[in-house]
This record gives C-alpha cells, sequence and structure tokens, in this order.
C-alpha cells in the first residue's frame, strides 16, 4: 500500500462514519504566538478545544502537515540517527468536539488498524494511563486486547496536556512490533527506546480543565484527539522497519544519491538530505524564508544542515535545490500548493545554497583547527559561537560534527555569547496586548458598518483607566462598548474607524480609533460634552471623509495582492498590511528586489482593472468552499467556518472582513510610492490611491514645471537638456582637476620649505582650499617628477 493510497484509505474510513474531512493548515499557525510551527494535527482545532470557537460539525478528520524542528517539539538532531524521527511529517486524524469519546474512539481505531489495514492483533501493543480505568475496560473487555501486550504507564508517557493549565487528560497509544530480529523492549520498560516497538497511533482523550494550582475538573464536552504518523504507518504497511524505506523517502534518497554521485545507499547523509527536503520545501511554500532569527533561523539551519551532509559526500556546488522537482513529483498531488511554488523553492534554496557555500569551506576550516588543538573532549562555546555569529553555522551543526567526531559542545558557554540575541528575539515575540483587553469583557457587538455610517446603539459596557466603571463624565478617556455599531474595529490590516457618539441630553464623545476584544468592539476617546452611562442609547457617527479614503486603500490592497502574483509569481504571500487614510502599505513574501520595470507593470496592472470599474461582490460561504474557489486567505487573519469573501471581477478573490467601495472605478488612481526590503526575504510597497495619489501627481508636476523654468526648456526635451548640463559639468570639472594638478606639480618655489628631522629631510608646502584629492595628486606629482 502506498503512502497517498494510505492517506486516503484513511480519510475514506472516516468520511463514511460522518467525520468532516478537513484540508492541512499551514505549517505557520494562524494567530498562534505560542508555537513556532504546527506540529500535530489538533493545533487548527485549538480554539474548538479550548471553547472559543464553533464549528458545524462535532467529528473532523484530516492530514496535517506538520514540523518538529524548533522550539518545544525539536526532533532536528535526531534526523539520521533514528529510523523513525523526521523534520517534516503527516499526522493522520480524527477529532471529536464533545460528541464521541473514549469507547468510539478506541473502537475506530482497532477497526482500522486490524480491518481495513488488516494488521494482526498479535503484532500490536496497547498501552493506557494507570489509572484511565475506563479505556482499560475497554480494550480487554470490549476490544478483547491481549493482557500479555498491555501496560499501564504514568503520566510521563501517557497522559497529554495543552500547557500547565487547561484542556487535558489521560491518552492510550497503539505501538507496533517490528519483531524479535531488532533490537528493544516494550513501551515502559527499560529498553523501550529500542526500535522494536513503535508508536503508530495516539488517541487522547480531552476530560479535564487543570487549573494553576493543579486541581483538575470535568469538562462539559469532553473530546477525542488522535494521531498516527503517516509514514510510520506507511513503513509498517510496506513491510520494512525504517521510515527512511518506505516509498516516500526511497524516491527521494534515490534522486539525492544521484544528484551527490553517493553509491552508499543507507548512508545516513542521504537520509538527512531526503528529510531535510520536504521540511525546507514546504515551509517555503507557506510563506517561510531563510533568515536569522524565528521561523526563518530554523529553516536556514534545516538547509544549511543538509548543505553540509551533502558536503561530507563531496558535494562542492548546490545540489540541494535539484530535490525540489522529484519531490514535487512524488508529493504534488496530495498537495498542488507544492507543485505551484517548486520554482520559487529551488530558487530559494538555490541562493541559500550559493550564500553558505561562500563560508562553508572557510568555517569548516576553522571548526577542524579547533577540533586538531582540543585538549578533552568539548569544543568551547567561544569557537561554536564564532562559527555561528561570523560564518551563519546553526550551533545544532556544529554539535552533530561534534558528535560524529566523538566530542561534545560547551553549550553553556555558547549560551552565554548567545544572552543578547535571545533577549531580543524574546522581546520581539512577546505578544504586546492592549490593558483595556486583559479584561474579561461577555459582551459582543453587531457590526452594521458595511451598509451604514450612522446607527443607535446602547452602551453595553465602559472602561476607565483599565477597569470597567458604571459611568464617563466629561474630559474622561476611556472606552465605551455597543451592542451593534457602524464603526470598523481595527483588524486585516485596515486601522479602525474615528466619529462621535452622541445623545439628545448633550453628549458628546469623540473616537480616535476602534479596536476589536473577542466579540466586542472597543470605542477609544474621550468625553467631550455630558456624560456617558451603562445602558444608554447613543447615536454612533463614522467620520464619512476618513472612511472613504480608507475604503479606497483598502480596495486597493487587494488589487495588488493580485497584480503581485500575476507578476512576481503565486509563491507571493501576503506578510501584512496597513490600510490608512492617507497611504496603504503592503508586506510580501520575495526573496529579491523588484524591479522598475515589474513595479511599472504592476501600478499598470492595477490602473487597468480600477479603469474596468467591476462591481465588487461580498458573499458569505464556507471556508473550505471559498479556498477551493480560488479565495486567498490573508497571513496571520484567523477565519472562522464561514467567511466574508469579497471578488473584484475575475481580478480578484480574497477572505476579507474589511470595508471596501461598491465599485472598483472609486480608487480612481493607484500609484506606488515605494519599494523596500523590511526583512530576510520580505518586500514592502507603500503606495497612494484616491486624493493621496492626486497630491502625489500634483506635487510631483509642480516640481516639474519649476525645473523646466530654471533650465528654460520644454517637457519633451527636459531629460535631454539635464543630460547636456551633466556632461557639460563632468568636462569642466575635468579641466579644473587638469589645471590644479599643473598649478600643484610645481616642486619648488618661495612657499616651499624644506626641514630635517632627526636626519630625514622633509618638503613642506602650504597649501589652502585644496581637497584631499588634490593634495594626493601634488604628492605623487613630486615623486614622479624625481625630486630630492
Amino acid at each position: 500500500m502506498t503512502s497517498s493510497e494510505l492517506r486516503q484509505k484513511f480519510l475514506d474510513f472516516f468520511a463514511a462514519r460522518d467525520h468532516r474531512i478537513v484540508a492541512s493548515s499551514s505549517l505557520v499557525p494562524g494567530n498562534d504566538r505560542t508555537l513556532l510551527f504546527t506540529n500535530a494535527g489538533m493545533v487548527q482545532f485549538k480554539d474548538v478545544f479550548l471553547g472559543n470557537e464553533s464549528r458545524p460539525y462535532k467529528r473532523a478528520a484530516s492530514s496535517q502537515r506538520c514540523v518538529r524542528a524548533g522550539g518545544k517539539h525539536n526532533d532536528l538532531e535526531k534526523v539520521g540517527y533514528t529510523t523513525r524521527h523526521h523534520t517534516f511529517f503527516e499526522m493522520l486524524g480524527n477529532f471529536s468536539f464533545g460528541d464521541y469519546f473514549k469507547r468510539e474512539a478506541i473502537a475506530y481505531a482497532w477497526e482500522f488498524i486490524t480491518g481495513e489495514l488488516g494488521l494482526p492483533a498479535e503484532k500490536l501493543w496497547i498501552t493506557v494511563y494507570r489509572e484511565d480505568h475506563e479505556a482499560a475496560d475497554v480494550w480487554l473487555n470490549e476490544i478483547g486486547a491481549d493482557p500479555e501486550r498491555f501496560s499501564r504507564l504514568g503520566k510521563k508517557d501517557n497522559f497529554w496536556a495543552m500547557g500547565d493549565t487547561g484542556p487535558c487528560g489521560p491518552c492510550t497509544e497503539i505501538f507496533y512490533d517490528h519483531g524479535p530480529d531488532v533490537a528493544g523492549g516494550p513501551p515502559g520498560t527499560e529498553d523501550e527506546e529500542g526500535d522494536r516497538y513503535v508508536e503508530i497511533w495516539n488517541l487522547v482523550f480531552m476530560q479535564y480543565d487543570r487549573t494553576a494550582d493543579g486541581t483538575m475538573t470535568n469538562l462539559p464536552a469532553p473530546s477525542v484527539d488522535t494521531g498516527m504518523g503517516l509514514e510510520r504507518i506507511a513503513a509498517v504497511m510496506q513491510g520494512v522497519h525504517s521510515n527512511y524505506d518506505m516509498d516516500l523517502f526511497s524516491s527521494l534518497i534515490d534522486a539525492a544519491a544521484k544528484l551527490t554521485r553517493c553509491t552508499d545507499r543507507k548512508s545516513n547523509s542521504l537520509k538527512v538530505i531526503a528529510d531535510h527536503i520536504r521540511a525546507a520545501a514546504f515551509l517555503i511554500v507557506d510563506g517561510v524564508l531563510p533568515a536569522n532569527e524565528g521561523r526563518g533561523y530554523v529553516l536556514r539551519r534545516i538547509i544549511r544542515r543538509a548543505i553540509r551532509h551533502g558536503y561530507m559526500l563531496g558535494m562542492h556546488e548546490p545540489f540541494f535545490n535539484e530535490l525540489i522537482a522529484p519531490l514535487a513529483k512524488i508529493m504534488g498531488e496530495a498537495f498542488p500548493e507544492l507543485a505551484r511554488s517548486a520554482k520559487h523553492a529551488a530558487k530559494v534554496l538555490l541562493k541559500e545554497e550559493k550564500q553558505f557555500a561562500e563560508t562553508l569551506d572557510q568555517g569548516m576550516r576553522i571548526l577542524e583547527g579547533a577540533i586538531g588543538g582540543l585538549e578533552g573532549k568539548k569544543i568551547p562555546g567561544e569557537t561554536a559561537f564564532k562559527l555561528y555569529d561570523t560564518y551563519g553555522f546553526p550551533v545544532d551543526l556544529t554539535a552533530d560534527i561534534a558528535r560524529e567526531r566523538g566530542l561534545e559542545v560547551d553549550m553553556a558557554g555558547f549560551e552565554k555569547e548567545m544572552d543578547a540575541q535571545r533577549e531580543r528575539a524574546r522581546q520581539a515575540s512577546r505578544f504586546d496586548a492592549e490593558c483595556a483587553t486583559k479584561l474579561e469583557l461577555d459582551v459582543s457587538t453587531d457590526f452594521t458598518g458595511y451598509d451604514e455610517l450612522t446607527g443607535s446603539g446602547t452602551v453595553t459596557a465602559l472602561l476607565k483607566e483599565g477597569a470597567v466603571v458604571d459611568t464617563l463624565a466629561s474630559e474622561d478617556e476611556g472606552i465605551v462598548v455597543l451592542d451593534r455599531t457602524p464603526f470598523y474595529a481595527e483588524g486585516g490590516g485596515q486601522v479602525g474607524d474615528v466619529g462621535t457618539l452622541s445623545a439628545g441630553d448633550g453628549l458628546t464623545f469623540d473616537v480616535i480609533d476602534t479596536r476589536r476584544h473577542g466579540a466586542a468592539h472597543l470605542h477609544i476617546g474621550r468625553v467631550t460634552t455630558g456624560s456617558l452611562k451603562t445602558g444608554q442609547t447613543v447615536t454612533a457617527n463614522v467620520d464619512s471623509e476618513t472612511r472613504a479614503s480608507t475604503v479606497l486603500n483598502h480596495s486597493a490592497t487587494h488589487l495588488l495582492h493580485a497584480a503581485l502574483r500575476r507578476v512576481l509569481g503565486e509563491h507571493v504571500v501576503q506578510k501584512g498590511s496597513l490600510v490608512a487614510p492617507d497611504r496603504l502599505r503592503f508586506d510580501f513574501s520575495h526573496n529579491e528586489p523588484v524591479s522598475v520595470d515589474e513595479l511599472a507593470l504592476i501600478e499598470k496592472m492595477v490602473n487597468e482593472e480600477i479603469r474596468r470599474n467591476v462591481d465588487a461582490e461580498a458573499s458569505l460561504m464556507n471556508y473550505d468552499e471559498a479556498i477551493k474557489a480560488g479565495a486567498l486567505a490573508f497571513f496571520g487573519e484567523k477565519y472562522g467556518d464561514e467567511v466574508r469573501v469579497l471578488k473584484f471581477g475575475d481580478f480578484s478573490t480574497e477572505l476579507c472582513g474589511g470595508t471596501h467601495v461598491r465599485r472598483v472605478g472609486d480608487i480612481g488612481l493607484f500609484k506606488i510610492l515605494a519599494e523596500t526590503g523590511i526583512a530576510a526575504g520580505v518586500r514592502r510597497i507603500e503606495a497612494a490611491t484616491g486624493k493621496g495619489a492626486l497630491a502625489w501627481v500634483e506635487k510631483n508636476e509642480a516640481v516639474l514645471g519649476k525645473l523646466t523654468d530654471l533650465l528654460r526648456s520644454g517637457r519633451d526635451d527636459l531629460v535631454g537638456k539635464v543630460e547636456r548640463l551633466l556632461k557639460g559639468n563632468r568636462n569642466l570639472e575635468k579641466q579644473l582637476e587638469k589645471l590644479k594638478k599643473d598649478s600643484l606639480g610645481s616642486t619648488g618655489g618661495s612657499d616651499q620649505e624644506e626641514v630635517v628631522v632627526n636626519g630625514a629631510r622633509l618638503i613642506v608646502r602650504q597649501f589652502e582650499g585644496e581637497d584631499a584629492r588634490s593634495l594626493r595628486a601634488f604628492a605623487d606629482h613630486y615623486k614622479a617628477s624625481g625630486a630630492s
């Protein structure tokens, strides 16, 4: 059974049992700063398990792309040394959100393993949490598992928690026995780290809610989260002991062996290269690019580790990028996004290979020298840091090389050197929360601003200085929450609306910003007249001119995004945006500066769409249907099961909850103001629309008019006139330089003196108003004259 057949069989099995088949989410978790990468199938359902989000289904199944190569879950250093650890893998999983529980989950797993896949029961070993008598009863008395192949283990092995607090519960695991020819003992024994018994499926029962003091209470809707590694179960089904011998890896290892001209197909280096190309490719596909911090740094570590293993096989020229094509051939059908972005991924890898090749030889020489002069078995932390800081050697790469020589790295010394960088990285990744949003507000706001800019609402909460209050008096600064409002709350890059809240009793509250906290819109501002009380009805008035200008810029970002993907390629992914009344800013993934010609084409394309003046079409639909229909999801945004899809003709289709123009022609004019790089692999375009774009044109028209007056030239001849002036100026500079040389070239004269200092004769001459270039010319001329 091939990996593709196995993946499909799993999904079909659970689809037939009323599970919604959900597509794999990105390797970059949306709106979850607690995770570096998606590392399990449950990540995209995390808010459902926490009760912060609901779905129209209670059962789901997926094949989720996962990476475990950074942060708490990191298998990078194990790759190449075990038969079953990977940086990238697929996790098959089925989930229940308060629907079925232990009995059904265990029955489904056993039916699939022994029935659909036909694995014999005598090759399986079951573990449960020692205190989970319910699960043990299901296994032993209902399923009929062999008590001789059954273990009750402690929390370390069979109790799962999302964190120190929150949902948690026991789990049960199914192991496959590769047989007595393979070293290792059953789970729970001293020899469990061997490769004989391999965990193939883990069933987690989210049963409790744990508080900070360790108290556990029953969850109102206990749930199920399971995970089965595709690579591990495929190895079992294909009758091989090592994951690297199953079909997915076998093809990649063959391709790597051919590229590196390695004849030893069992080489650990080939395994590392085959594993790392999958992680690197899919991270790039999901918008991650090599960098010196965060996710980009993990990607760089993976790439450079693979390059170093190629180096060990004698490859001193780029090769890693050439594995993208065979990878796309193997996995492109299951993941079409890989096939679409294959050329971009190969280009990114080639650039990284060339960059690292410049320092690899020198870095290896320094490391070899350090090892050669080493006293003892520990490479100094200072050496490891120098390799990292100067030559781009990730420390785990140095540790990898050390381990091959029977050495280790002084990690304490390395960490001491890295403290400053680590602190900056931690500061950059911390979540900056608004003071007011730390409060638990059990209120929600209905947004009416798609259709109106004025409307009435009732005050449901008031906040002052971070605390909930009943009244805001005149001159008080605070936050107002209404049950309904036309004010758009900041989101999707669009700034919050400004305006006023008013009432007939003389109240005026100036709104200077609108933010979102959960389901509530926070109107931030100051009471200028009157007072405001909870329960009071007010009229909300959005500043129409500011909203109108913001709307033009927001719609233009959609057109810009679409144009960028058409001109630069489908690898372009939004990395952030700002939509304000006076400008727009759009950050996107791209590995090199956008050329002048490309910018001109992008601008032209957007303005052509504006002139087409198509209607903006907004509709609500199922998220999966929207994505299948070609809608683009914005980076960093989180979407519910029902999404708002905004469509501008056949040019742009995106998921967006923001406010937009009625017709594209309302934008009027689009003008790119600047294009810059803001991080490794991330570019930024700043632009203006409507009045802002027109003001830019008028300003430049004025400058152009002034230049034509100064140069006494018509506009058509202005460039030629400037070129002639510059050419004439250069000729005059050359003539002046020659005259200076002739003037300064005299090696004698009344202004020249000779001075003897400690037996050395010095020629002294004073010059006034000459630059360093002229003085050097004089010195050269003097020496060339042979004067003594």
